[in-house]
């Protein structure tokens, strides 16, 4: 049994720029940490079982890989020649579709798995191409670079996207009292909304053109906020999460809603200093920045809110910053 993970992620500023129609043009730039959620990949050998299984939200066993209907499992399988005798399932810390890159995630775990299976260990940026390739060559989705980055990598980075797709990943060094003085000042709720990265994605890429200086702008506003995280200035933070978040809704209709719109103002009028929409838009989860006087009436003003708009999944995650990346956490066969 060979047992991986990897960490979601939350974006800060910079969503977006890390799609191809952009960075080829210019470089584009994402500041994101890995958060204490993780997706779970369990990999077991079956010598007497001639079959492939994949256990996740529904179960398949199947003759042969090209016969799933998990997109990321067939491609993966197949492309690295995997043919049988394998049982594979997946298990996370959170529901898909929250826009905390679990997608990525998923797939970022299943290669370092995959790998281990056939002996073979891979440094966090091999692993990243790795998963881009799957994701975007392979099972053919118009998505970007960064959650597979941040995956691999964890921790707190500046991932930068050159125009030959290659990616600069830069750390940024917290000493465990920023860290912790970040933390104290997040809320993250999950809004009940899920929603496909894919359509939202498919809908910005076609008005790339005219949002170009505004992306350009996005990607900017990276090296600003990592001066502000640097000095611990969370209420600039908030500001320009906010900021961002306002130019980003400009990229597409479906990037936010009424119902994302009532929960956002609810917690801004409740005291936050900024906050933003995780993810390519359209649902999932909301961050705030804010004091920490003020977290009770934001969650009650948000919560109320909720349940005005009836979103009976609705809640608040509790989270803290991951520091690890993918990893194999477990390898039987190597016991052996």
């Amino acid at each position: 049994m060979i047992v991986a993970r990897a960490p979601l992620r939350i974006s800060f500023v910079g969503g977006g720029t890390d799609l191809p129609e952009f960075f080829q043009r210019h470089p584009g730039r994402v500041i994101s940490t890995a958060i204490d959620k993780y997706v779970f990949l369990a990999i077991n050998r079956t010598p007497f079982i001639e079959k492939v299984s994949a256990r996740y939200s529904v179960v398949e066993t199947v003759d042969r890989p090209e016969d799933l209907q998990h997109t990321r499992l067939r491609a993966a399988l197949t492309d690295l020649g995997i043919r049988s005798q394998i049982e594979i399932g997946s298990f996370a810390s959170l529901p898909a579709r929250t826009g905390l890159g679990s997608s990525s995630s998923f797939s970022v775990a299943l290669l370092a798995g995959l790998y281990s299976y056939l002996g073979k260990s891979l440094e966090p940026g091999h692993l990243a191409e790795l998963a881009c390739r799957l994701e975007i060559e392979l099972v053919g989705e118009r998505i970007g670079k960064q959650d597979q980055y941040a995956a691999a990598f964890g921790g707190l980075h500046v991932f930068q996207f050159n125009h030959d797709g290659t990616v600069d990943a830069k750390p940024v060094a917290l000493n465990v009292p920023q860290r912790r003085k970040l933390e104290y000042h997040m809320l993250l709720f999950y809004t009940g909304i899920t929603r496909s990265a894919e359509a939202v994605l498919r809908d910005q890429h076609s008005g790339m053109g005219r949002h170009f200086e505004l992306m350009k702008q996005m990607a900017a506003d990276v090296e600003v906020f990592e001066g502000m995280l640097c000095r611990g200035d969370t209420e600039g933070m908030g500001w320009l999460l906010h900021e961002n978040w306002m130019r980003k809704r400009q990229l597409s209709g479906m990037i936010s809603s009424g119902i994302i719109d009532h929960i956002y103002k609810a917690g801004m009028d409740a005291g936050a200093w900024g906050g933003k929409l995780l993810g390519a838009g359209g649902g999932g989860c909301v961050l705030f920045l804010a004091p920490a006087a003020r977290h009770d009436e934001i969650r009650a003003a948000v919560h109320d809110q909720a349940r005005k708009l009836e979103l009976t999944d609705s809640c608040e995650i509790h989270l803290s910053l991951a520091t690890s990346g993918a990893s194999v956490v477990y390898n039987g066969d190597m016991l052996a």
